[in-house]
């Protein structure tokens, strides 16, 4: 049988080193730039050129044409790699007119080829902020209801902090790498909450089978027997999830803005169901016993 909660604060310490260090970077890049992380036109605002050129080209070079005026752009291929997507924060309308004129030149585009320009403002980008933390808020909150609802509130309140814990482990991620966060990380972030829950809940629901199997054994011994019986399956799925998003990443690199956060916070969430939750259930189940053995001897006195 696998010791896990014996030694819950070492899995405590290394969750807790990520976010502080994560939470410094955050620290760092607020007071040199005035933004905690490095947001993307979705948050940030800024501009998107859609180009279609109608054959194939090569990414590398509409980069440095773009690089030319502006350094902070993300370029994707789209419409079967026969159109270009240029996003860029910096871009002015000037610059704009000149990487358009750039790319028709070198792709002896016609004057009215297919292209489309869009403007996204700072102020857009707060709201969609401010909505993607309420849609957080949310899904946790009915995650806290439904484990709460199935099994019973200390469940629940470990699933909920091990959900929490997946949310900061992947924003320290970002803030340590300097990754883009953008409206695709958000999705990326609901999913991983939905798929993290799944994981926990296998192993919650193991402890309550055992619990009622085993009545003799203590909280500890209930989570690590059940921790025991459950991580093989929880491995084996995590890794066959993480070699398809992998291959998705390497071989279509228009989603990885989506594919990345997955990655972190799949692996996040496979170690908080196994070294998060479950001891954070022992603690809250050990605290709660204490308090009923506390009343009855009150009672009997």
């Amino acid at each position: 049988m696998l010791k896990i909660v014996e030694r819950t604060k070492i899995w405590f310490a290394i969750s807790l080193s990520i976010i502080i260090l994560g939470i410094g970077f955050m620290v760092y890049r607020a007071s040199s730039t005035g933004s905690p992380l490095n947001f993307g036109i979705d948050f940030a605002g800024g501009n998107i050129i859609d180009i279609n050129i109608g054959k194939s080209f090569n990414k590398e070079d509409i980069q440095k044409i773009v690089n030319k005026y502006v350094s902070d752009a993300t370029i994707n291929k789209v419409d079967g790699n026969k159109g270009i997507e240029i996003k860029s924060g910096q871009m002015t309308d000037a610059q704009q007119t000149k990487v358009f004129n750039d790319i028709k030149q070198k792709y002896s585009l016609k004057e009215k080829a297919p292209s489309s320009t869009e403007r996204i403002s700072g102020s857009v980008g707060k709201e969609l902020e401010k909505k993607a933390v309420y849609a957080l808020i949310i899904a946790n909150v009915f995650v806290l209801l439904y484990i709460g609802w199935r099994f019973e509130f200390k469940f629940g309140a470990a699933a909920l902090i091990s959900l929490v814990h997946d949310v900061f482990i992947t924003l320290a991620f970002y803030a340590i790498f300097n990754r883009t966060v953008n409206s695709e990380f958000i999705a990326g972030m609901l999913t991983i909450i939905g798929y993290s829950i799944t994981d926990t809940v296998v192993v919650f629901d193991r402890i309550r089978e055992n619990q009622r199997k085993s009545r003799r054994m203590s909280n500890a011994e209930l989570a690590n027997t059940s921790i025991t019986q459950t991580i093989t399956r929880s491995i084996y799925t995590v890794l066959t999830v993480i070699i398809a998003i992998t291959s998705m990443h390497v071989f279509v690199p228009s989603i990885r803005a989506f594919t990345e956060p997955l990655l972190v916070g799949i692996i996040s969430g496979c170690y908080s169901s196994i070294f998060i939750a479950s001891p954070l259930w022992v603690i809250f189940k050990n605290k709660s016993d204490k308090k009923k053995a506390l009343k009855r001897v009150a009672v009997s006195k």
